[in-house]
């Protein structure tokens, strides 16, 4: 149980508990190494001296290559001289990454993944932001993810001979790569993070055996950008029914949650936008979402599609962007 001291003292601005003392510069011959003798004010209220090394290379990226519609990655491989002091005898597979040095982010993967994979990236998707070793490495690296076709591929890869790199790419079907993971053949942290995350949010699990259609869940804009002009409305709507009539036409179960809700808000004498509206609309949508294979999102701004892609995303339900990665169901 925490006393009253330790709670309070728990609370406090990090800086506020931090002195430090002494910084000696051990190396930079590649990055920069030092040791820094410091007191810290532990939760109990007494100062403790401690002695910390830390090596500062800068901060990160790394992205995912996918290809939703082959359900596969592209990873490389690359030999790594501190794993192998460590008893790793293999090259190791990672996903592409690199130093931001004075690079952004986004600029930074644009340029590894042409550099590494020689593919050009459309339109990396940010992720999350994650220290790999805070005990000793001061690195924050920024995660991407980012969908490619075989026209993006416009070069061999390969990384910078002059920064002693010698990598290769190379595709993997998804399920291999996560059974890879599983088996432990796999092992670079950043690495399994994204294939966890393409699981949950691109993937999905394996499909059945035998395939068959999925039920595909349709969001788009429908009050959004309207002025709730009733002409304006209907033209979302038939933008989303035209989407529904190209599933059905791909041998997949379309869905709106306008086929649902619409017809049981007038049932119960409500109007747009009223309390019967608001108990109808968006939560049983979002309950007919729960039950779909995927979600099609399609049209522009709309703060309730994105709201479905969120929930879509949170019960790792896959999201499509376009019907070109839909593909027919398997026979």
């Amino acid at each position: 149980m925490h006393t009253s001291t330790e709670t309070s003292i728990s609370n406090w601005p990090l800086h506020e508990r931090i002195r430090v003392r002494q910084v000696k510069l051990l190396s930079d011959n590649w990055y920069t190494l030092k040791t820094t003798r410091f007191d810290f004010l532990r939760s109990d209220g007494r100062w403790q001296s401690q002695d910390r090394e830390t090596y500062d290379r800068g901060n990160g990226a790394v992205v995912l290559l996918y290809q939703r519609a082959r359900r596969r990655v592209m990873l490389t491989r690359q030999f790594r001289y501190p794993a192998f002091v460590n008893g790793y005898a293999q090259l190791m597979v990672e996903a592409v990454a690199g130093l931001l040095d004075e690079a952004d982010p986004l600029s930074c993967i644009r340029a590894e993944a042409e550099q590494e994979a020689g593919v050009r990236l459309r339109e990396p998707q940010a992720l999350f932001e994650a220290f790999m070793s805070p005990g000793s490495v001061t690195e924050k690296l920024h995660f991407f993810a980012a969908e490619y076709e075989d026209s993006d591929l416009v070069g061999a890869g390969g990384g910078l001979v002059d920064e002693g790199e010698d990598i290769a790419r190379f595709e993997l079907d998804f399920d291999e790569a996560m059974r890879q993971a599983e088996a432990g053949e796999i092992v670079d942290a950043k690495t399994l993070l994204l294939l966890r995350w393409a699981e949950r949010h691109v993937f999905g699990p394996a499909p059945r055996p035998g395939g068959g259609p999925r039920l595909v869940f349709i969001a788009g804009p429908y009050r959004s950008g309207t002025g709730d002009r009733d002409d304006a409305i209907a033209a979302n709507v038939q933008a989303m029914q035209e989407a529904a009539v190209r599933v059905a036409e791909r041998g997949h179960v379309p869905v709106l949650g306008e086929w649902v809700t619409l017809p049981l808000i007038e049932a119960a004498g409500g109007r747009r936008g009223d309390a019967v509206w608001d108990r109808y609309f968006h939560p049983h949508a979002q309950a007919v979402l729960e039950r779909c294979d995927l979600l099609l999102r399609i049209g522009g701004a709309s703060a309730g599609a994105e709201a479905m892609v969120k929930a879509a995303l949170a019960r790792a339900i896959p999201v499509h962007y376009g019907l070109a990665s839909l593909t027919a169901p398997s026979a």
